[in-house]
């Protein structure tokens, strides 16, 4: 094994910490606030979930044990993706 080979990056994005309001979350260099106000579906999901996010594409996140998707956009721009539930 020779330890001088670059390996390919494995962590896109992070889970930085979770708090009773919502969680931060590292990605594309840049670190958000997932509020649970804002995406309820994670507000009943366990530690683990929230933990498990996926980089599908660049600036789509996807977390498959709850089958939520986050596009960066809307946490760089709220205003332009009014959140319905329905």
């Amino acid at each position: 094994m020779n330890l001088s080979q670059v390996g390919v990056p494995t962590l896109d994005s992070e889970v930085t910490n979770i708090e009773t309001q919502g969680f931060w979350l590292w990605t594309d260099n840049r670190e958000y606030f997932v509020s649970f106000t804002d995406y309820p579906a994670f507000l009943d999901a366990t530690i683990a979930q929230i933990h498990h996010v996926q980089t599908l594409s660049p600036g789509q996140l996807y977390w498959p044990d709850l089958d939520v998707d986050i596009e960066v956009d809307a946490l760089d721009n709220p205003e332009r993706f009014p959140l319905q539930y329905h």
